[in-house]
């Protein structure tokens, strides 16, 4: 029978809701949402579903144990009670990533070896050998989360972040995180079946996102190693098995995706990012100044995501762009809704529209907004 435990799955800061309505949607019932993340119970076999079919979370991480621990010496001693055994192997290879914000740690590198001195001294004492650790992140993988209140020990079944969802071979320039992407698309009126609109789209990553929601592929489909894969208890044959029934799940898009860039280079990376996702089937790119492309008279959303003028004397430059996007908006997208992913509040202001909502997210550590703006066919008609 396989081991259940607390399962908190990690996402960044702004978008758990989002990720609660995703994993509630995967079919998971009791749930509860956090700031930075959703937490539920479940076993390795659950953790390897989240992995595979979450679009907008970070880290799925499993829960060993919990308890009380103010000193490196009681770390110790809770650590090593732990039976390590069941999930790492004897000759395998295991690294500790941690956050931590204690008193008596004032280096958390400290912590994380005592912990690691923990596994190692429990593996000696029972079979006189231990497995390998070290920096190398893409084997078993432990994660503390340890504050003055509790700590938490966890194996980390995602590996390497899985808000990058593997895809993406060229990632252009400033790109925007899958999950960020899948989150912002998630989080529109778009419903899968009307016309994605995509100007300046750079490396491709929104029009590509929209594309795998409405094909309903898996992310984690183009990973070949996850954490979980590193644990004793995975099965190799269900995870096949998870993947084939995966892929009878895809299907086609039927929403006509319009990707266009002004820059040559950006599109042929965006093309390069498609094909290798197996989405270049389903988008439209085109090499073009987005005041000139051509919006199909079917509705659907308009979705831009512009630079943000991060250096000094690229903001007073970038006004016009801003004011252009409002001038293409009013004259171009009658009867879409508007959307414009940003991180200038100041910028925003050269829209000349009035939002109908500014939905918060963050961008790395970049405060940004998704605004929303309403393009009305005509003037707005009161009901009768």
């Amino acid at each position: 029978m396989e081991r259940k435990a607390n399962i908190f799955v990690i996402c960044a800061p702004e978008i758990s809701s989002i990720l609660h309505e995703e994993i509630k949607a995967l079919g998971f019932g009791s749930t509860n949402e956090h700031p930075l993340g959703v937490q539920l119970f479940g076993s390795i076999t659950d953790c390897m579903y989240l992995n595979l079919n979450l679009r907008t979370a970070n880290k799925v991480l499993w829960e060993v144990d919990r308890f009380r621990a103010t000193t490196p010496d009681q770390l110790y001693q809770r650590a090593i009670k732990i039976p390590w055994e069941n999930e790492i192997a004897l000759d395998g290879y295991f690294n500790i990533d941690s956050y931590v914000k204690v008193e008596s740690i004032s280096d958390t590198r400290f912590a994380n070896l005592k912990l690691k001195d923990a596994i190692v001294d429990r593996f000696m004492n029972a079979n006189n050998s231990r497995p390998n650790t070290g920096p190398e992140k893409d084997k078993a993988r432990v994660y503390m989360h340890w504050t003055e209140k509790e700590c938490i020990l966890y194996y980390d079944t995602s590996g390497a972040p899985i808000a990058k969802h593997g895809y993406r071979k060229m990632p252009g320039r400033a790109p925007m995180l899958e999950s960020l992407a899948a989150a912002v698309i998630m989080e529109s009126t778009w419903d899968q079946k009307s016309t994605f609109i995509n100007p300046m789209c750079g490396s491709g990553t929104l029009a590509i996102e929209a594309a795998l929601l409405a094909s309903n592929t898996p992310p984690g489909i183009f990973r070949k190693n996850f954490g979980f894969m590193h644990l004793n208890s995975f099965d190799e044959d269900k995870w096949n098995r998870m993947l084939e029934a995966a892929q009878k799940k895809i299907k086609p898009v039927e929403a006509k995706i319009l990707a266009s860039d002004i820059s040559s280079q950006a599109i042929k990376t965006a093309k390069t990012n498609a094909e290798f996702a197996g989405m270049n089937k389903y988008i439209q790119f085109e090499e073009a100044d987005f005041r000139k492309i051509d919006i199909p008279e079917e509705n659907g959303i308009v979705i831009l995501n512009p630079e943000y003028g991060d250096r000094l004397g690229e903001e007073e430059k970038l006004k016009e762009t801003y004011s252009q996007i409002g001038d293409f908006f009013k004259q171009n997208c009658k009867g879409y809704i508007g959307y414009i992913f940003t991180g200038n509040k100041e910028l925003s202001k050269n829209i000349g529209l009035r939002t109908k909502r500014r939905i918060p997210f963050y961008n790395g550590s970049i405060e940004c907004r998704l605004l929303e703006y309403e393009l009305y066919a005509g003037s707005k008609k009161k009901p009768q």
